[in-house]
């Protein structure tokens, strides 16, 4: 495994943390919907709240999945080339992903802005719905930085 820098892979963790955290709390939110609706007294905006708290759970997650290699990959056709040809096609993997987690970030960084300036906002509790934008462009540029250093790595296997 490609190992991301030791800062960006601290801070990979510390977000995966808390995309744990949103995952506990979506699950405790539900049950106790569940359970108050049986007396029926639901909690306002559950759905509302899950759906976003599922935005910060996916997009804080996305950088320690890069950086521990956790997503699925295909490699029975470059298991059998060279080890240097696998490298710079490792290499090509990483810069087209990195260019792609970018232009993820800048666009929902420009989404998070003008849910911003309309003033957009849940519909039941009214919770504005420009932050959790602003979390997906974050969970996006940690990918992005990820999938630099391991570039940064790739090269290195490939000028050996």
């Amino acid at each position: 495994m490609i190992r991301p820098g030791k800062g960006i892979n601290t801070l990979s963790d510390a977000f995966n943390w808390l995309a744990a955290l949103a995952v506990v709390v979506m699950m405790i939110l539900t049950c106790a919907d569940v359970v108050l609706r049986f007396f029926r007294h639901p909690i306002p905006g559950t759905y509302e709240i899950v759906g976003l708290l599922g935005t910060v759970a996916v997009s804080f997650a996305l950088a320690h999945t890069t950086a521990h290699k956790g997503h699925i990959m295909v490699e029975f056709l470059t298991r059998r080339m060279p080890e240097k040809a696998q490298h710079i096609i490792a290499a090509a993997g990483e810069l087209l992903g990195a260019a792609l987690f970018a232009i993820l970030a800048r666009q929902s960084i420009l989404y998070a802005l003008d849910l911003k300036r309309t003033g957009e906002v849940s519909l039941t509790i009214a919770i504005p719905i420009y932050p959790f934008a602003f979390g997906i462009a974050i969970g996006c540029l940690l990918v992005c930085f990820v999938l630099l250093a391991d570039l940064h790595q790739s090269f290195k296997r490939i000028a050996q």
